[in-house]
């Protein structure tokens, strides 16, 4: 079983047996609190992305991609050599490296806010003309089923559709105020995110190098 992004909206009007406008219309408000919900709550390498970007020499920050929700690992090249930055909170940084004049090789990195990271020490020149080169891995938040088309499909609506499904069921449910139908597709629900959860460990996470993974702790 899979959904496009129509036969989901479909089967949610046919499970609550409702097809009034005000309803239909937050359809995929319901569909997006899924997403967001198994996204929050499973790790999965289809929700990993790999980019590149550069730094200037004494440029103490590297902007972010504007889909990232948390980052993975970062590391700068240099001499086609791989380093990978230590995560750090920015005190530690700002402790570490008070003065952002010190330049040198990267060795750590932290969120400064929400759309850069703070590097330390400030990348120097390494040489004439030429920057730092970073690669970071980080978790994602992909597109929406709900921003194609409908006869679009996601990873989650072909390989997962039990979960997104039931967490849609659970948002409609809740719109409607029909509190006796939610214990129920909250059960479905969170078996389909376990099903999700051993399909990660299925990848081998728990055993990655350098706890390559986002933590709560």
């Amino acid at each position: 079983m899979s959904f496009t992004y129509a036969e989901l909206k479909t089967t949610i009007q046919d499970y609550c047996e409702v097809s009034e406008s005000t309803f239909t219309s937050n359809l995929p408000v319901f569909i997006q609190e899924a997403e967001e919900r198994i996204l929050k709550a499973v790790e999965l390498p289809v929700f990993r992305k790999n980019v590149t970007g550069t730094a200037e020499g004494g440029n103490p920050y590297l902007s972010m991609p504007t889909d990232f929700l948390a980052p993975l690992s970062l590391a700068v090249i240099s001499s086609n050599e791989y380093t990978y930055l230590l995560f750090k909170h920015v005190s530690f940084m700002r402790d570490y490296s008070p003065n952002p004049n010190t330049t040198g090789l990267p060795l750590y990195f932290s969120q400064f806010d929400d759309t850069t990271f703070l590097l330390a020490p400030t990348p120097n020149q390494p040489s004439v003309g030429v920057n730092y080169t970073f690669e970071l891995h980080y978790k994602y938040r992909p597109a929406s089923l709900t921003a194609g088309a409908e006869s679009g499909t996601t990873w989650l609506s072909t390989n997962a559709p039990n979960a997104i499904l039931y967490g849609s069921l659970i948002e409609a449910v809740n719109f409607l105020k029909a509190p006796e139908e939610l214990a129920n597709y909250e059960q479905r629900f969170q078996e389909s995110l376990l099903g999700l959860n051993k399909l990660g460990e299925g990848y081998g996470l728990r055993d990655e190098y350098r706890y390559d993974i986002s933590r709560t702790g």
